[in-house]
């Protein structure tokens, strides 16, 4: 039999850690339909007196790991013996015979190490320690310094882990579990396979029977009942930037202080389709590889996802939101919106034949074309459509730098250059944020902030926080639909043409993007419901060989994605504002078709850019030429 001393009202502090604060809740987080999804928890470590330990605790931890703690002097001399006779039975090491109060040496002092001089430098210090220390004293230090699994040192952080709670507040139930980590914490904890778990539960009440501090009819009791642990956190990528905006609104101190429900703008069955979509795909293609994938609802600024990386447990850099990379082509919807504004008509006929720019020091720059050739004139949607470097060069030129960089600004994209190779989209830029300067595209032209927090209930001063969002017109509605009417073009027949047959069940609208010498590929496309972006590409830049574009790696998980957010969601169009009108033109001129016009095409306009006159080639009168834009002042471009 087993006999408990009554526990001392006063005794030596032996506390390693600081004292774990009575009535801690645990920071929870919720997604935006209000399913759990995880905890945010202290870093730090925290020590409970064995007054707040349940005593059913106590016992169980003795029973099943030193029956006989209580009698020895630190080393059992008849468990040793004990144990000696079972692995001469088994053949092996079966048992090792230790005390509490070795293990406790073992693992507050000593290594793991098995050698017989560590062996008898544990038993030493444990007769040691049994002359300092009364036995409650040493069943404390036991019970808080001991691993329990999952990264929970002590018995504060593993029942905050496994129970969310503190460890006074646990059930008989819970302490039966907690009781049987000790043995193997990484098969035996409450998170492990539910028949190890069970079955080495059985054994802590089984042996608090054989001992004699648990009765058969409490045992029958026990095991009629069982627990869940609270589930492990989901959405790692997403909790960590949600314990970042913690951090920015109540300072680092927060996780110890805890007391708030976190509602957070994600979907959480969206956010963990991502995160094994991105995974699959990418490791599919290179395990070397990297990716990223944000989405975001346009007309309320939720980040309903994002996604870092192709594994958290990999390292938590988030390439979503922290990695900053060249865009390549997928800046180039924001040069076009920029001259869209200015009058510019997506039918507008331009060259793409090479030219030089001026470097100073007798040196030029001349921008070429993805395949290195000249396709001659065409529209500003056949340019985009194509990615047509050459015409976006141009474009930027004539339209200015400053009204280009005053667009992506009121778009939510900052961006510093000051020279024409931003049009090949040079500047380095977050996936984050080039996703979100799409999303004023989707919506008519009106950007409203994001966010990835919509609430917090303070569950101590029980007050909450609405996080409210604003919104403001960043592109008048004809811009934000032409250039969407224009980008849809790029999955029908342009650099995305492989999403072809999602665009025709789903409207849609993106661009790709690729970077010198294959380092990058992305692919930024939406719908009204959603915007959604794609990286892929290597930590430390390096090509993914030809053929590593936005269009053939970026594209296709984009589409798996979106496929499946767009389940059960209807099919809708954006919507065209009363500010765009559609007439059939003769494109290769830019004038209304006349009925004889070999070739036609229907094309939007702002109301007022439109063309007036006829073709005068196929019947129409003779017409001035349409109007164009006046080239800026020559100025020195700086080198790309």
């Amino acid at each position: 039999m087993v006999v408990f001393a009554p526990v001392a009202q006063a005794y030596e502090s032996i506390a390693a850690y600081p004292i774990l604060p009575a009535g801690y809740h645990s920071i929870k987080v919720f997604d935006s339909q209000s399913r759990f999804v995880g905890r945010l928890l202290p870093e730090k470590r925290y020590w409970v007196t064995i007054d707040r330990i349940p005593l059913f605790l106590q016992k169980a931890i003795v029973a099943v790991e030193d029956a006989r703690f209580y009698e020895h002097g630190g080393v059992d001399l008849r468990g040793i013996a004990r144990a000696a006779v079972k692995n001469v039975a088994k053949g092996r090491l079966a048992e090792g015979g230790s005390t509490i109060t070795q293990q406790l040496v073992k693992n507050k002092y000593l290594s793991s190490e098995k050698s017989l001089d560590r062996k008898v430098n544990e038993g030493l210090m444990a007769l040691e320690l049994e002359k300092k220390y009364s036995k409650k004293q040493i069943l404390e230090m036991y019970l808080n310094e001991i691993y329990y699994g999952n990264g929970a040192w002590g018995i504060a952080q593993a029942a905050r882990i496994y129970f969310d709670k503190a460890p006074e507040e646990l059930t008989d139930i819970e302490c039966s579990f907690l009781a049987g980590i000790p043995k193997n914490p990484g098969r035996y904890n409450p998170l492990g396979k539910p028949v190890d778990v069970a079955r080495r539960r059985s054994i802590v009440l089984q042996r608090m029977v054989d001992v004699g501090v648990l009765s058969s009819s409490q045992l029958r009791q026990q095991t009629s009942h069982t627990v869940a642990p609270v589930p492990p956190n989901q959405a790692p990528w997403y909790l960590a930037l949600v314990h970042a905006k913690l951090v920015e609104r109540y300072g680092p101190a927060v996780f110890e202080q805890g007391g708030l429900e976190v509602t957070s703008a994600m979907d959480l069955g969206l956010q963990l389709k991502a995160e094994q979509i991105l995974h699959d795909s990418v490791v599919k293609l290179s395990p070397q590889l990297q990716g990223a994938l944000v989405a975001v609802d346009p007309v309320s600024g939720n980040l309903v996802a994002a996604v870092g990386g192709t594994s958290y447990l990999k390292g938590g850099f988030n390439r979503a939101i922290q990695a900053k990379r060249q865009p390549g082509s997928s800046i180039k919807p924001l040069i076009y919106a920029a001259a869209l504004e200015q009058g510019v008509t997506a039918a507008s006929l331009w060259n793409d034949v090479a030219v030089s720019y001026p470097q100073g020091a007798g040196e030029s720059w001349t921008p070429h074309n993805y395949d290195g050739k000249s396709h001659g004139i065409m529209t500003l949607r056949q340019a985009l459509a194509s990615s047509n470097n050459v015409i976006a060069v141009k474009l930027l030129e004539t339209i200015g730098i400053p009204a280009f960089t005053e667009v992506a600004a009121k778009n939510g994209l900052a961006l510093h250059g000051n020279n024409l190779s931003l049009a090949l989209g040079t500047e380095e830029v977050t996936l984050h944020d080039l996703v979100l300067a799409y999303a004023p595209f989707a919506t008519g032209g009106v950007r409203t902030e994001p966010r990835s927090i919509l609430r917090i209930y303070e569950t101590y001063r029980k007050v909450w926080f609405e996080n409210t969002t604003s919104s403001s017109q960043a592109l008048s509605p004809a811009t934000a639909f032409i250039t969407t009417s224009m980008l849809k073009d790029v999955l029908m027949s342009g650099t995305a043409r492989g999403l072809k047959k999602f665009s025709q069940k789903y409207p849609a609208a993106g661009k790709t993007g690729t970077t010198n010498d294959y380092h990058d590929a992305w692919f930024i496309g939406y719908t009204p419901q959603l915007v959604a972006g794609v990286w892929v590409g290597h930590d430390q830049p390096k090509s993914g060989g030809k053929g590593f574009t936005g269009g053939a790696v970026a594209a296709p998980i984009w589409e798996r994605f979106m496929r499946q957010a767009l389940v059960g969601k209807p099919a809708t169009d954006f919507v065209r504002p009363d500010s765009v009108v559609s007439v059939t033109i003769d494109p290769t001129n830019v004038l209304l078709a006349t009925p004889v016009c070999p070739v036609k095409r229907e094309e939007f306009f702002a109301s007022g850019t439109e063309p007036d006159d006829y073709c005068p080639m196929h019947g129409g009168e003779p017409a001035a030429a349409p109007p164009n834009i006046p080239p800026p002042p020559q100025v020195p471009v700086p080198k790309p």
